[in-house]
């Protein structure tokens, strides 16, 4: 069902990526020199759809930076529950452990009948 969903959403996108690339593929000149914009020394000669590319990539980078950031509270918190878990979990083995050995070493012990 995933895998159907995800080729519901993916097939349309990379429909309409394409289609832009096609529509874009001009070449556009980005000028990193701001002091002689009209005969730079450095810049960067792309098809427009390469720029558009790379700025959803970086949308998409910065996005999931901000969410694992904005998150960390929540993963400390998983952090300390699974530590305490496994002390947790620890002293019940070490507290099965003990009553085992004990129960096995014939430390039962039997309550003497009143009177005698």
């Amino acid at each position: 069902m995933r895998r159907i969903l995800w080729l519901l959403i993916a097939i349309p996108v990379a429909v309409v990526l394409v289609t832009l690339a096609v529509a874009n593929r001009h070449e556009v000149r980005l000028v990193l020199d701001p002091f002689r914009p009209e005969t730079p020394v450095v810049y960067l000669s792309l098809p427009f759809y390469a720029y558009f590319f790379v700025a959803v990539l970086i949308g998409v980078v910065v996005g999931g930076v901000a969410m694992w950031a904005s998150q960390g509270r929540w993963r400390k918190s998983a952090r300390s529950k699974a530590k305490e878990a496994a002390r947790w979990h620890a002293e019940a083995d070490r507290l099965t452990r003990e009553r085992d050995a004990h129960t096995a070493g014939g430390g039962a012990r039997q309550l003497a009948a009143p009177g005698t």
